[in-house]
Formats: structure tokens, sequence, C-alpha cells
């Protein structure tokens, strides 16, 4: 293992936090992963790696250690780029929310792979929060408007939003016509990973942004869950259009309010400020961007 070699395993012990997940990520025995470090910390003469039996962090002299590292493999691959015919290469890891990706993503990908046969993709899928650099994760794509965490940011598009309900639940409690007319209405709530708290409905009345929190027996953090519990007929929802547009079509769901629309959600790609100048990631968010430049969000 040269020494490159081992920087890049260091590197992936840091953001992983575990010599295992490290060494699985790089196809090596966790045994030769552990006599590398610790051939690298007797090289070096420092203390990288702060160990117990059930965690892995760096020390001090290691977080520096872990920046120079970062800067260097990145200038690396950049190069060793350019000399093979720029082709990109290497593991990309990217995280989304499940039916964004089947939607938008999945239909292309084929032809990302077949235009780039040297990059493998590792994708996750979910609601939660992701710590990129723990977690070793390249891009993140996100809805809403995304918080200062100091990453980098491409803006992808943004996505149109709807009101909707079952045609039971509005037999049941009326359709109402403005916002004025949510009184004995109910939603569907949905509780916020950042905040803990059930977000309120939002509409649109006079170019102003209105919101308005109705009764919610039920409250979930899962948006897939939230779909179908509206399908039930147990309160309002809204969400993007595009994840209702099987239901809107067969009438499973009716748009309410299409007068008062909550306002678009913005669509981001996340990344570290470390991963900017990777072949594969800019490659990857070139193609995505062009994607959602095309659909119809």
């Amino acid at each position: 293992m040269d020494r490159f070699d081992r920087m890049r395993l260091f590197v992936r012990v840091v953001e992983r936090r575990s010599f295992t997940a490290a060494a699985a990520d790089l196809g090596l025995p966790r045994s030769t992963a552990t006599e590398a470090l610790k051939g690298l910390e007797a090289q070096l003469g420092v203390r990288l790696l702060a160990r117990t039996t059930r965690h892995v962090a760096p020390t001090l002299d290691g977080e520096e250690y872990y920046r120079r590292c970062v800067a260097i493999l990145a200038e690396v691959e950049e190069a060793e780029g350019l000399l093979r015919d720029a082709r990109p290469r290497g593991l990309l890891r990217i995280d989304a929310h499940p039916l964004l990706t089947r939607t938008f993503v999945l239909p292309h990908l084929p032809d990302f792979l077949a235009r780039h046969p040297l990059i493998e993709l590792q994708i996750g899928q979910g609601d939660r929060l992701v710590d990129l650099i723990r977690e070793g994760v390249d891009c993140v794509i996100r809805a809403g408007e995304p918080e200062d965490s100091g990453m980098l940011q491409r803006r992808l598009g943004t996505i149109e939003e709807i009101t909707v309900a079952s045609p039971a639940y509005l037999a049941a409690h009326g359709v109402p016509m403005t916002p004025d007319m949510l009184e004995g209405h109910q939603m569907v709530g949905f509780v916020s990973s950042r905040t803990g708290d059930v977000l309120p409905l939002e509409f649109s009345v006079g170019g102003r942004l209105r919101h308005i929190a109705l009764p919610s027996r039920v409250r979930v953090n899962n948006s897939d869950t939230m779909a179908e519990l509206a399908r039930l007929g147990l309160g309002l929802v809204q969400a993007p259009r595009y994840r209702f547009a099987q239901d809107l079509a067969s009438g499973t769901l009716v748009e309410v309010l299409a007068d008062h629309p909550p306002s678009p959600t913005p669509l981001t790609a996340l990344y570290p400020r470390d991963r900017q100048r990777a072949p594969r990631l800019r490659v990857f968010l070139d193609w995505i961007s062009d994607i959602f430049k095309r659909a119809r969000l």
C-alpha cells in the first residue's frame, strides 16, 4: 500500500468513523486497514486516531492531517483524470428522497452509466438528515430551503406544491373554496425532522403566504405514509404535484384550493467543499442539473 493509498484509507476511516466500514468501502480486510494506519502513525510520529471498542475519531493532529489529505487527494484525482483522457472514475455516493429518485433519476440512470463507464454509484434514500462528512456521502439532493451547513450548493429547480384530499374526505367535510373556509377541516400532520413540530399548511392569499395549522388526529414523519393517509380520507395534505400525478389522474385524490397554492419548494444539491473538484461529482452534478431543468416539477 503506497502513501496515497494510506491517505485514502485514513480519510475514509475518519469519514466513516469505523475501520470495518472504511475497509469494506475500499475492498480491504479489516486487519490490513488497521496495520496500514498503525504504520502511517508510526511514520508520521503522531497519533492520528483515538480508538475505543465502539468508536474511532480523529485527534487534533488527525483532523489537521485529514484536511490536508482531502485537498491533496482531490488534486491527485484531478491530475490523474487529465492523464486518463479526463474520464471520471471511482465510487460516487449520493442520497435523495426515494420518490424523487424513482421518478426523475432512475429512468435516466442507464444513460449516465453508459456515458461514464468507470463511475460506480451508491444511492441512499430517505427523508432523514445526512451527515455528509461522517457518512462519506459525496452529494445529497434535498427539497426545501437548505440551512447554512457549510456545504456547497447547486440549485436544481423548484417543485410545484399542491393541496389534495380524498373524495370521501371532501364528501364528509365539504370542498373549501378559500382558506377562510377551512374551519372544521383537518389535516394529516407532518412532523419536521429538523424541529420536531407539525408543519402548518401554507396558502398564497393576495400575493402573500398564509400559514394555517389545522387539527391532525394522525401525525407522521414519513411523506409516503402521509400520502397514504390522505388516500384513506384522514385529512388534507400538501406535497409536490409529481407525487400525486397518478392519484389525480385516477381520481383517488382531488386537488383543492388550486387558486391558493403553497409556495414552490426549492430543490438543491449539497456537497462538501473538498469534493467539488472530483471529476465524478462534477459530471454527476451537470447531468442531474440537466435532468431537472428538463423535468416537469
